[in-house]
């Protein structure tokens, strides 16, 4: 690999919500908000037009959603975005591991539309969820990661990659 690799990162749905509702919560840090905007306009990160959907479902970041740059948000209908999700949901219907709720809430949600666009686009993959060997009851994202070889982290490790740091800013 070369030296100069940026790494692309594909957030999850509960890279938002997660933020928005406790760690990074917009009225105490700004920062994050302004750094995922940022690292937009680099081209170093991005979501899905699938994800922006499930993070306005709660209507907690329609305002966000609104100010957010309109390439933020990708269209996952390209062709071969389709292709991958295709042969990934085929892997998890196929699956004997997970129980057939936890298949159909899968191809319900964005999760494998997210996968497939970062497989096709090579990108990590930012979730919080955990890899789960005995999982049944749903399909983790890391899990389907690992099947297709789709690099994963949580979001303080992506900010670490990124080297971002965010600095108490006095108000006196």
């Amino acid at each position: 690999m070369s030296q100069h690799f940026r790494p692309r990162f594909a957030l999850d749905t509960n890279v938002f919500i997660g933020a928005n509702n406790t760690y990074y919560a917009p009225d105490i840090c700004p920062g994050f908000w302004d750094c995922i905007r940022h690292y937009s306009d680099v081209g170093r990160l991005l979501s899905i037009d699938r994800v922006r959907d499930e993070i306005l479902k709660p209507e907690i970041l329609v305002q966000w959603v609104k100010e957010t740059p309109s390439g933020f948000f990708m269209f996952t209908g390209e062709q071969q975005v389709t292709d991958t999700y295709r042969n990934m949901m085929i892997w998890v219907y196929q699956n004997p591991q997970f129980h057939a709720v936890a298949k159909r809430d899968f191809a319900n949600k964005a999760d494998g539309w997210l996968v497939a666009y970062a497989q096709t686009h090579n990108m990590a993959v930012v979730t919080h969820e955990l890899f789960q060997l005995e999982a049944k009851g749903r399909v983790p994202i890391p899990n389907v990661c690992r099947q297709f070889g789709v690099p994963y982290l949580n979001t303080f490790e992506m900010l670490r990659r990124l080297g971002v740091q965010f600095d108490l800013r006095r108000t006196q």
